[in-house]
Protein backbone atom coordinates (compact mmCIF):
# COMPACT_ATOMS: atom_id res chain seq x y z
CA UNK A 1 0.00 0.00 0.00
CA UNK A 2 2.84 2.38 0.72
CA UNK A 3 3.96 2.10 -2.90
CA UNK A 4 0.50 2.33 -4.38
CA UNK A 5 -0.70 5.47 -2.61
CA UNK A 6 1.50 8.03 -4.46
CA UNK A 7 0.19 6.76 -7.78
CA UNK A 8 -3.38 7.17 -6.60
CA UNK A 9 -2.61 10.77 -5.64
CA UNK A 10 -1.17 11.30 -9.09
CA UNK A 11 -4.43 10.09 -10.59
CA UNK A 12 -6.39 12.48 -8.39
CA UNK A 13 -4.25 15.43 -9.49
CA UNK A 14 -3.99 14.93 -13.18
CA UNK A 15 -5.04 11.76 -14.89
CA UNK A 16 -8.41 10.48 -15.92
CA UNK A 17 -10.42 9.57 -12.88
CA UNK A 18 -10.46 9.12 -9.12
CA UNK A 19 -8.63 6.10 -7.72
CA UNK A 20 -10.37 2.95 -6.68
CA UNK A 21 -10.61 4.14 -3.08
CA UNK A 22 -13.29 6.58 -4.23
CA UNK A 23 -16.75 5.13 -3.71
CA UNK A 24 -19.78 5.92 -5.81
CA UNK A 25 -22.84 7.25 -4.05
CA UNK A 26 -25.78 4.91 -4.52
CA UNK A 27 -28.41 6.67 -2.44
CA UNK A 28 -28.58 9.68 -4.75
CA UNK A 29 -27.03 8.34 -7.96
CA UNK A 30 -30.10 8.75 -10.15
CA UNK A 31 -30.91 12.47 -10.12
CA UNK A 32 -33.80 12.92 -12.51
CA UNK A 33 -35.51 15.80 -10.77
CA UNK A 34 -34.89 19.20 -12.29
CA UNK A 35 -34.37 20.96 -8.98
CA UNK A 36 -31.68 18.49 -7.92
CA UNK A 37 -29.73 18.53 -11.18
CA UNK A 38 -27.78 21.81 -11.42
CA UNK A 39 -26.45 20.92 -14.87
CA UNK A 40 -29.90 20.83 -16.51
CA UNK A 41 -31.93 23.87 -17.59
CA UNK A 42 -35.34 22.77 -18.83
CA UNK A 43 -36.92 24.86 -21.55
CA UNK A 44 -39.37 26.34 -19.03
CA UNK A 45 -36.46 28.05 -17.27
CA UNK A 46 -36.24 30.54 -20.13
CA UNK A 47 -37.66 34.01 -19.46
CA UNK A 48 -39.91 35.46 -22.15
CA UNK A 49 -38.32 38.78 -23.14
CA UNK A 50 -40.71 39.39 -26.00
CA UNK A 51 -43.53 37.66 -27.86
CA UNK A 52 -46.08 38.62 -30.47
CA UNK A 53 -47.84 36.89 -33.36
CA UNK A 54 -44.65 37.13 -35.45
CA UNK A 55 -42.23 35.47 -33.05
CA UNK A 56 -40.51 35.57 -29.69
CA UNK A 57 -37.22 36.07 -27.86
CA UNK A 58 -36.43 33.90 -24.81
CA UNK A 59 -33.57 34.43 -22.35
CA UNK A 60 -32.34 31.48 -20.29
CA UNK A 61 -31.93 31.75 -16.54
CA UNK A 62 -28.49 32.98 -15.46
CA UNK A 63 -26.11 30.06 -15.09
CA UNK A 64 -24.50 31.35 -11.89
CA UNK A 65 -27.93 31.61 -10.21
CA UNK A 66 -28.38 27.85 -10.64
CA UNK A 67 -25.21 26.64 -8.95
CA UNK A 68 -21.97 27.99 -7.54
CA UNK A 69 -20.08 25.73 -9.91
CA UNK A 70 -21.11 28.12 -12.72
CA UNK A 71 -19.63 31.27 -11.17
CA UNK A 72 -17.27 31.56 -14.13
CA UNK A 73 -20.32 31.69 -16.44
CA UNK A 74 -21.84 34.77 -14.81
CA UNK A 75 -21.07 36.87 -17.89
CA UNK A 76 -22.56 34.47 -20.44
CA UNK A 77 -26.25 34.43 -21.40
CA UNK A 78 -28.13 32.16 -23.78
CA UNK A 79 -30.99 33.49 -25.92
CA UNK A 80 -33.27 31.85 -28.45
CA UNK A 81 -35.00 33.72 -31.29
CA UNK A 82 -37.99 32.38 -33.21
CA UNK A 83 -39.78 34.16 -36.04
CA UNK A 84 -42.50 33.24 -38.53
CA UNK A 85 -41.97 33.17 -42.32
CA UNK A 86 -41.63 36.57 -43.97
CA UNK A 87 -40.83 38.50 -40.79
CA UNK A 88 -37.86 40.59 -39.70
CA UNK A 89 -36.11 41.48 -36.45
CA UNK A 90 -35.76 45.24 -36.83
CA UNK A 91 -32.40 47.03 -36.45
CA UNK A 92 -30.85 47.24 -33.01
CA UNK A 93 -27.48 47.00 -31.29
CA UNK A 94 -26.47 45.56 -27.94
CA UNK A 95 -23.76 46.06 -25.35
CA UNK A 96 -22.71 42.44 -25.80
CA UNK A 97 -20.76 40.28 -28.22
CA UNK A 98 -23.07 37.76 -29.89
CA UNK A 99 -22.37 34.36 -31.44
CA UNK A 100 -25.43 33.41 -33.52
CA UNK A 101 -26.11 29.83 -34.61
CA UNK A 102 -28.97 29.09 -37.02
CA UNK A 103 -30.91 26.07 -35.77
CA UNK A 104 -33.56 25.88 -38.50
CA UNK A 105 -34.99 27.93 -41.35
CA UNK A 106 -33.42 30.32 -43.83
CA UNK A 107 -32.64 33.96 -43.23
CA UNK A 108 -30.87 37.07 -44.44
CA UNK A 109 -28.71 38.80 -41.87
CA UNK A 110 -27.47 42.31 -42.58
CA UNK A 111 -24.56 43.71 -40.60
CA UNK A 112 -23.90 47.46 -40.70
CA UNK A 113 -20.52 49.16 -40.55
CA UNK A 114 -19.88 52.91 -40.58
CA UNK A 115 -19.06 52.93 -44.30
CA UNK A 116 -20.80 49.86 -45.71
CA UNK A 117 -23.09 46.92 -45.03
CA UNK A 118 -22.85 43.20 -45.65
CA UNK A 119 -25.78 40.84 -46.15
CA UNK A 120 -25.54 37.07 -45.87
CA UNK A 121 -27.88 34.21 -46.71
CA UNK A 122 -27.78 31.88 -43.70
CA UNK A 123 -29.40 28.55 -42.92
CA UNK A 124 -29.16 25.65 -40.48
CA UNK A 125 -25.60 25.16 -39.26
CA UNK A 126 -24.45 28.68 -40.10
CA UNK A 127 -22.76 30.65 -37.33
CA UNK A 128 -21.65 34.28 -37.23
CA UNK A 129 -20.21 36.67 -34.67
CA UNK A 130 -21.79 40.08 -34.09
CA UNK A 131 -19.34 42.26 -32.14
CA UNK A 132 -20.77 44.43 -29.39
CA UNK A 133 -22.34 47.60 -30.74
CA UNK A 134 -22.98 46.18 -34.22
CA UNK A 135 -26.30 47.24 -35.73
CA UNK A 136 -27.89 44.27 -37.49
CA UNK A 137 -31.25 42.99 -38.68
CA UNK A 138 -32.42 39.47 -39.46
CA UNK A 139 -35.17 38.51 -41.93
CA UNK A 140 -36.83 35.10 -42.27
CA UNK A 141 -36.79 34.55 -46.04
CA UNK A 142 -38.45 31.15 -45.95
CA UNK A 143 -42.02 30.77 -47.19
CA UNK A 144 -43.03 28.01 -44.76
CA UNK A 145 -40.51 27.27 -42.01
CA UNK A 146 -39.99 29.20 -38.78
CA UNK A 147 -36.56 30.66 -38.17
CA UNK A 148 -34.83 29.50 -34.97
CA UNK A 149 -31.61 31.11 -33.81
CA UNK A 150 -29.50 30.28 -30.77
CA UNK A 151 -27.43 33.15 -29.42
CA UNK A 152 -24.58 33.16 -26.91
CA UNK A 153 -24.21 36.69 -25.53
CA UNK A 154 -21.18 38.07 -23.66
CA UNK A 155 -22.01 41.51 -22.17
CA UNK A 156 -19.27 44.14 -22.15
CA UNK A 157 -20.66 46.47 -19.47
CA UNK A 158 -22.35 44.77 -16.52
CA UNK A 159 -21.69 41.04 -16.09
CA UNK A 160 -24.73 39.02 -17.13
CA UNK A 161 -26.79 42.11 -18.04
CA UNK A 162 -27.66 42.85 -21.68
CA UNK A 163 -28.91 46.24 -22.84
CA UNK A 164 -30.53 46.59 -26.26
CA UNK A 165 -30.73 49.87 -28.15
CA UNK A 166 -33.38 49.96 -30.86
CA UNK A 167 -33.87 52.34 -33.74
CA UNK A 168 -37.54 51.34 -33.94
CA UNK A 169 -39.21 52.49 -30.74
CA UNK A 170 -41.69 50.46 -28.71
CA UNK A 171 -43.69 50.82 -25.56
CA UNK A 172 -41.06 49.37 -23.24
CA UNK A 173 -38.07 50.72 -25.14
CA UNK A 174 -38.20 53.88 -27.17
CA UNK A 175 -35.94 54.57 -30.09
CA UNK A 176 -32.63 55.67 -28.63
CA UNK A 177 -32.77 58.70 -30.94
CA UNK A 178 -35.65 60.08 -28.88
CA UNK A 179 -33.32 60.29 -25.89
CA UNK A 180 -31.40 63.19 -27.38
CA UNK A 181 -32.46 66.78 -26.83
CA UNK A 182 -34.16 68.86 -29.51
CA UNK A 183 -31.07 71.03 -30.02
CA UNK A 184 -28.73 68.06 -30.42
CA UNK A 185 -31.03 66.39 -32.96
CA UNK A 186 -31.50 69.57 -34.99
CA UNK A 187 -27.75 70.21 -35.08
CA UNK A 188 -26.93 66.58 -35.86
CA UNK A 189 -29.36 66.19 -38.78
CA UNK A 190 -29.31 69.85 -39.87
CA UNK A 191 -33.12 69.84 -39.97
CA UNK A 192 -36.10 71.11 -37.99
CA UNK A 193 -37.06 69.03 -34.99
CA UNK A 194 -40.58 68.59 -36.31
CA UNK A 195 -39.28 66.86 -39.44
CA UNK A 196 -36.89 64.68 -37.44
CA UNK A 197 -39.69 63.70 -35.10
CA UNK A 198 -42.10 62.95 -37.92
CA UNK A 199 -39.61 60.88 -39.93
CA UNK A 200 -37.64 59.02 -37.26
CA UNK A 201 -39.52 59.10 -33.98
CA UNK A 202 -43.13 60.28 -33.90
CA UNK A 203 -44.85 57.38 -35.69
CA UNK A 204 -43.57 54.77 -33.27
CA UNK A 205 -44.37 56.91 -30.25
CA UNK A 206 -47.95 57.33 -31.45
CA UNK A 207 -48.22 53.62 -32.04
CA UNK A 208 -46.81 53.00 -28.60
CA UNK A 209 -49.37 55.34 -27.02
CA UNK A 210 -52.15 53.55 -28.86
CA UNK A 211 -50.97 50.24 -27.40
CA UNK A 212 -50.90 51.80 -23.94
CA UNK A 213 -54.55 52.72 -24.33
CA UNK A 214 -55.39 49.10 -25.17
CA UNK A 215 -53.11 47.47 -22.62
CA UNK A 216 -55.76 46.60 -20.05
CA UNK A 217 -57.86 44.84 -22.65
CA UNK A 218 -55.00 43.06 -24.40
CA UNK A 219 -52.63 42.01 -21.65
CA UNK A 220 -51.61 38.87 -23.51
CA UNK A 221 -50.55 40.81 -26.58
CA UNK A 222 -46.97 41.98 -26.94
CA UNK A 223 -45.95 45.34 -25.57
CA UNK A 224 -43.11 45.45 -28.07
CA UNK A 225 -44.89 44.90 -31.37
CA UNK A 226 -42.13 46.70 -33.29
CA UNK A 227 -39.37 44.18 -32.51
CA UNK A 228 -40.53 41.53 -35.03
CA UNK A 229 -42.73 42.66 -37.93
CA UNK A 230 -44.04 41.30 -41.22
CA UNK A 231 -42.06 41.87 -44.38
CA UNK A 232 -43.24 41.49 -47.97
CA UNK A 233 -41.75 39.16 -50.57
CA UNK A 234 -40.62 42.20 -52.55
CA UNK A 235 -38.80 43.59 -49.54
CA UNK A 236 -37.11 40.25 -48.97
CA UNK A 237 -35.96 40.21 -52.59
CA UNK A 238 -34.49 43.68 -52.08
CA UNK A 239 -32.60 42.49 -49.01
CA UNK A 240 -31.35 39.45 -50.96
CA UNK A 241 -29.54 41.53 -53.56
CA UNK A 242 -25.79 40.95 -53.27
CA UNK A 243 -26.28 38.73 -50.21
CA UNK A 244 -23.44 36.25 -49.82
CA UNK A 245 -23.63 32.66 -48.62
CA UNK A 246 -21.68 31.18 -45.72
CA UNK A 247 -17.99 30.61 -46.26
CA UNK A 248 -16.97 27.20 -47.61
CA UNK A 249 -13.28 27.97 -47.11
CA UNK A 250 -11.20 25.73 -44.89
CA UNK A 251 -10.20 28.81 -42.90
CA UNK A 252 -13.11 31.12 -42.07
CA UNK A 253 -12.96 34.87 -42.55
CA UNK A 254 -13.23 37.53 -39.85
CA UNK A 255 -16.76 38.58 -40.86
CA UNK A 256 -18.49 35.96 -43.02
CA UNK A 257 -20.73 33.32 -41.46
CA UNK A 258 -19.30 29.82 -41.37
CA UNK A 259 -21.18 26.53 -41.52
CA UNK A 260 -20.15 23.56 -39.39
CA UNK A 261 -21.47 21.20 -42.05
CA UNK A 262 -19.00 22.60 -44.59
CA UNK A 263 -16.18 21.03 -42.57
CA UNK A 264 -15.40 17.37 -42.10
CA UNK A 265 -16.68 15.99 -38.78
CA UNK A 266 -13.92 15.54 -36.23
CA UNK A 267 -15.55 12.26 -35.11
CA UNK A 268 -17.83 10.15 -37.25
CA UNK A 269 -19.16 6.62 -37.69
CA UNK A 270 -22.50 4.97 -38.42
CA UNK A 271 -23.82 5.93 -34.97
CA UNK A 272 -23.20 9.67 -35.12
CA UNK A 273 -21.24 12.72 -36.23
CA UNK A 274 -19.46 15.43 -34.27
CA UNK A 275 -18.67 18.78 -35.94
CA UNK A 276 -16.63 21.48 -34.23
CA UNK A 277 -14.95 24.82 -34.95
CA UNK A 278 -12.37 25.99 -32.41
CA UNK A 279 -10.74 29.40 -31.79
CA UNK A 280 -7.54 28.12 -33.38
CA UNK A 281 -9.41 27.64 -36.68
CA UNK A 282 -11.67 30.68 -36.73
CA UNK A 283 -10.70 34.35 -36.21
CA UNK A 284 -14.25 35.26 -35.15
CA UNK A 285 -13.97 32.94 -32.15
CA UNK A 286 -10.41 33.75 -31.11
CA UNK A 287 -10.86 36.92 -29.09
CA UNK A 288 -13.92 35.49 -27.28
CA UNK A 289 -12.19 32.14 -26.67
CA UNK A 290 -15.32 30.28 -27.81
CA UNK A 291 -15.81 27.03 -29.69
CA UNK A 292 -18.99 25.97 -31.51
CA UNK A 293 -20.01 22.38 -32.14
CA UNK A 294 -22.92 20.34 -33.45
CA UNK A 295 -23.53 16.68 -32.65
CA UNK A 296 -25.81 14.25 -34.45
CA UNK A 297 -26.53 11.04 -32.54
CA UNK A 298 -28.55 8.34 -34.28
CA UNK A 299 -31.51 6.74 -32.53
CA UNK A 300 -30.35 4.07 -30.11
CA UNK A 301 -26.77 5.35 -30.14
CA UNK A 302 -24.39 6.76 -27.55
CA UNK A 303 -21.79 9.51 -27.50
CA UNK A 304 -19.16 7.69 -25.47
CA UNK A 305 -18.04 8.94 -22.04
CA UNK A 306 -15.52 11.78 -22.24
CA UNK A 307 -14.53 15.03 -20.57
CA UNK A 308 -13.11 18.38 -21.68
CA UNK A 309 -9.84 19.55 -20.20
CA UNK A 310 -10.50 23.32 -20.18
CA UNK A 311 -13.78 24.18 -21.88
CA UNK A 312 -17.19 24.36 -20.25
CA UNK A 313 -19.79 23.41 -22.88
CA UNK A 314 -23.30 24.89 -22.96
CA UNK A 315 -25.41 22.42 -24.97
CA UNK A 316 -28.91 22.90 -26.40
CA UNK A 317 -31.09 20.01 -27.55
CA UNK A 318 -32.41 21.17 -30.92
CA UNK A 319 -34.22 18.10 -32.24
CA UNK A 320 -35.03 14.63 -30.97
CA UNK A 321 -34.95 13.12 -27.52
CA UNK A 322 -32.32 11.48 -25.41
CA UNK A 323 -30.62 11.43 -22.06
CA UNK A 324 -27.36 12.61 -20.58
CA UNK A 325 -25.38 11.32 -17.64
CA UNK A 326 -22.79 13.58 -16.05
CA UNK A 327 -20.47 12.60 -13.23
CA UNK A 328 -19.67 15.18 -10.58
CA UNK A 329 -19.04 15.31 -6.86
CA UNK A 330 -21.60 15.18 -4.10
CA UNK A 331 -23.36 18.44 -3.20
CA UNK A 332 -22.74 20.19 -6.53
CA UNK A 333 -26.49 20.58 -6.65
CA UNK A 334 -26.45 22.99 -3.72
CA UNK A 335 -26.69 26.60 -4.83
CA UNK A 336 -25.06 27.94 -1.72
CA UNK A 337 -22.38 26.41 0.46
CA UNK A 338 -21.72 27.36 4.04
CA UNK A 339 -18.91 29.83 4.55
CA UNK A 340 -17.01 27.39 6.72
CA UNK A 341 -17.13 24.78 3.93
CA UNK A 342 -15.64 27.30 1.51
CA UNK A 343 -12.91 28.15 3.99
CA UNK A 344 -12.09 24.47 4.36
CA UNK A 345 -11.81 24.11 0.60
CA UNK A 346 -9.53 27.13 0.33
CA UNK A 347 -7.32 25.77 3.08
CA UNK A 348 -6.98 22.52 1.19
CA UNK A 349 -8.73 20.37 3.79
CA UNK A 350 -10.10 17.02 2.76
CA UNK A 351 -13.39 16.83 0.89
CA UNK A 352 -15.62 13.84 0.44
CA UNK A 353 -14.34 11.77 -2.47
CA UNK A 354 -17.76 10.45 -3.36
CA UNK A 355 -18.91 10.99 -6.91
CA UNK A 356 -22.49 11.34 -8.01
CA UNK A 357 -24.36 10.61 -11.19
CA UNK A 358 -26.48 13.48 -12.51
CA UNK A 359 -28.93 12.18 -15.06
CA UNK A 360 -31.76 13.76 -17.05
CA UNK A 361 -33.90 13.21 -20.09
CA UNK A 362 -33.56 15.68 -22.96
CA UNK A 363 -36.29 17.22 -25.10
CA UNK A 364 -36.08 20.00 -27.72
CA UNK A 365 -35.29 23.32 -26.07
CA UNK A 366 -33.58 21.83 -23.02
CA UNK A 367 -30.10 23.08 -22.13
CA UNK A 368 -27.41 21.31 -20.13
CA UNK A 369 -23.96 22.47 -19.07
CA UNK A 370 -20.82 20.31 -18.99
CA UNK A 371 -18.19 21.90 -16.73
CA UNK A 372 -14.55 21.32 -17.56
CA UNK A 373 -13.23 18.06 -16.19
CA UNK A 374 -16.70 16.52 -15.65
CA UNK A 375 -17.17 13.22 -17.52
CA UNK A 376 -20.36 13.02 -19.59
CA UNK A 377 -22.15 10.63 -21.95
CA UNK A 378 -25.22 11.28 -24.12
CA UNK A 379 -27.62 8.68 -25.54
CA UNK A 380 -30.38 9.17 -28.12
CA UNK A 381 -33.84 7.63 -27.88
CA UNK A 382 -34.63 9.24 -31.26
CA UNK A 383 -32.34 10.98 -33.74
CA UNK A 384 -30.82 13.68 -31.54
CA UNK A 385 -29.30 16.97 -32.74
CA UNK A 386 -27.31 19.08 -30.27
CA UNK A 387 -25.62 22.48 -30.62
CA UNK A 388 -23.00 23.61 -28.14
CA UNK A 389 -20.96 26.69 -27.24
CA UNK A 390 -17.67 26.08 -25.45
CA UNK A 391 -16.33 28.66 -22.98
CA UNK A 392 -12.57 28.91 -22.32
CA UNK A 393 -12.02 26.87 -25.46
CA UNK A 394 -8.46 27.57 -26.54
CA UNK A 395 -6.23 24.51 -26.21
CA UNK A 396 -9.14 22.41 -24.95
CA UNK A 397 -8.54 18.67 -25.14
CA UNK A 398 -11.42 16.18 -25.31
CA UNK A 399 -10.48 12.96 -23.55
CA UNK A 400 -12.53 9.84 -24.26
CA UNK A 401 -12.80 7.21 -21.54
CA UNK A 402 -14.01 4.38 -23.78
CA UNK A 403 -13.69 3.35 -27.41
CA UNK A 404 -10.98 1.99 -29.66
CA UNK A 405 -9.40 5.33 -30.64
CA UNK A 406 -8.36 8.36 -28.56
CA UNK A 407 -9.07 6.47 -25.36
CA UNK A 408 -6.98 8.19 -22.70
CA UNK A 409 -7.17 5.25 -20.27
CA UNK A 410 -5.40 3.01 -22.77
CA UNK A 411 -2.41 5.38 -22.65
CA UNK A 412 -1.67 4.63 -18.99
CA UNK A 413 1.48 2.58 -18.48
CA UNK A 414 0.84 -1.04 -17.53
CA UNK A 415 2.66 -0.79 -14.17
CA UNK A 416 0.43 2.16 -13.24
CA UNK A 417 -2.68 0.23 -14.26
CA UNK A 418 -1.59 -2.53 -11.92
CA UNK A 419 -1.27 -0.02 -9.09
CA UNK A 420 -4.37 2.06 -9.81
CA UNK A 421 -7.03 -0.59 -10.46
CA UNK A 422 -8.21 -3.64 -8.52
CA UNK A 423 -7.85 -5.67 -11.70
CA UNK A 424 -4.55 -6.39 -13.40
CA UNK A 425 -3.25 -4.36 -16.33
CA UNK A 426 -4.02 -7.31 -18.61
CA UNK A 427 -7.62 -7.41 -17.41
CA UNK A 428 -7.98 -3.65 -17.90
CA UNK A 429 -6.56 -3.81 -21.43
CA UNK A 430 -8.80 -6.75 -22.32
CA UNK A 431 -11.84 -4.84 -21.04
CA UNK A 432 -10.95 -1.71 -23.01
CA UNK A 433 -10.63 -3.73 -26.22
CA UNK A 434 -14.21 -5.01 -25.94
CA UNK A 435 -15.48 -1.76 -27.50
CA UNK A 436 -14.59 -1.80 -31.19
CA UNK A 437 -16.24 1.55 -31.97
CA UNK A 438 -14.82 5.00 -31.32
CA UNK A 439 -16.61 8.20 -30.18
CA UNK A 440 -20.11 6.85 -30.92
CA UNK A 441 -21.46 3.36 -30.25
CA UNK A 442 -24.60 1.29 -29.82
CA UNK A 443 -26.33 2.45 -26.64
CA UNK A 444 -27.88 -0.98 -26.06
CA UNK A 445 -25.23 -3.63 -26.79
CA UNK A 446 -26.03 -7.32 -26.47
CA UNK A 447 -25.80 -8.74 -22.98
CA UNK A 448 -22.35 -10.08 -22.29
CA UNK A 449 -21.61 -13.31 -20.50
CA UNK A 450 -21.53 -13.29 -16.74
CA UNK A 451 -17.76 -13.61 -16.67
CA UNK A 452 -17.34 -10.53 -18.85
CA UNK A 453 -19.70 -8.59 -16.60
CA UNK A 454 -17.60 -9.58 -13.57
CA UNK A 455 -14.42 -8.36 -15.26
CA UNK A 456 -16.04 -5.08 -16.21
CA UNK A 457 -16.86 -4.53 -12.55
CA UNK A 458 -13.16 -4.45 -11.67
CA UNK A 459 -12.89 -0.79 -12.67
CA UNK A 460 -14.47 0.91 -9.64
CA UNK A 461 -13.26 4.36 -10.58
CA UNK A 462 -15.18 7.43 -11.68
CA UNK A 463 -16.39 5.33 -14.61
CA UNK A 464 -18.76 3.71 -12.12
CA UNK A 465 -20.67 6.98 -12.03
CA UNK A 466 -22.13 6.28 -15.45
Amino acid sequence: MAIKTPFQLLMLLGVVFLASSVSVSSRRSDQDQDQENPFLFKSNRAHKLFENENGHIHLLQRFDKRSKIFENLQNYRLLEYNSKPHTIFLPQHNDADFILAILSGKAIITVLNPNDRNSFNVERGDTIKLPAGTIAYLANRDDKEDLRVLDLAIPVNRPGQIQSFTLAGSENQQSFLSGFSKNILEASFNADYEEIERVLIEEHQKESQHRRDLRDRKRQQSQEANVIVKISREQIEELSKNAKSSSKKSVSSESEPFNLGNHEPIYSNKFGKFFEITPEKNPQLQDLDILVNAVEIKEGSLLLPHYNSRATIIVTAVKGKGEFELVGHRNENQQEQREEDEEEEEEGQERSGQVQRYRARLSPGDVFVIPAGHPVAVSASSNLYLVGFGINAENNQRNFLAGEEDNVISQIHKPVKDLAFPGSAQQVDRLLKNQKQSYFANAQPQQREEESQRKRGHISSILGGF
